[in-house]
């Protein structure tokens, strides 16, 4: 790439309607959350704090973002039983709500029949994905994101974000 790619925050400053996540792994291990996730498997306690110094920053992003008219959603598709990390996301998404973030899950057996993109993505008004590549653990890969503009490209990721919403479970409903 000749180009330097833009980053999320840039492509979310950037996005004037809607902004969703599709997320398909049953395991992370990012750098930035591992500690908070270490805290929640030996205590059993998430913080869900909105002003804590570990969600303030993306609460006021999505907080920021959702005030400037831009919807966003979240879809989840995981194994059932799921993992302990799941468990973990679970816990936390009332913050993301909190923050203005629309969540559904999907049991990935709901999911046989969607194409889904080989990996994570966000997908800025339907035009423009940022493809998330993580390493066999979970953790960012180099380089961390992709960022793809190809009307194919989009088209797919768009269709098979929606097709997961519309079967999803709201995450008031969801039990894991």
């Amino acid at each position: 790439m000749s180009q330097k790619e833009p980053s999320f925050h840039e492509l979310l400053a950037a996005t004037r309607h809607s902004a969703v996540h599709l997320e398909m792994r049953d395991t992370y291990g990012v750098g930035d959350e591992a500690g908070d996730f270490e805290h929640w498997k030996r205590t059993g306690h998430r913080d869900v704090d909105p002003g804590s110094a570990y969600w303030a920053p993306w609460v006021k992003l999505i907080g920021d973002t959702v005030a400037r008219g831009v919807t966003i959603r979240r879809a989840r598709v995981v194994s059932e039983p799921v993992t302990e990390y799941i468990r973990y996301e679970h816990a936390g998404t009332p913050v993301n709500l909190h923050a203005g973030e629309q969540v559904r899950w999907l049991p990935r057996r709901q999911a046989s029949d969607i194409a889904l993109p080989g990996n994570d993505c966000w997908i800025f008004d339907g035009e423009t994905v940022l493809f998330n590549h993580f390493t066999g653990e979970g953790d960012w890969s180099e380089p961390g994101w992709e960022v793809r503009t190809e009307p194919a490209v989009a088209r797919l990721a768009s269709a098979a974000f929606e097709a997961v919403w519309e079967r999803g479970t709201p995450h008031e409903k969801y039990q894991v």
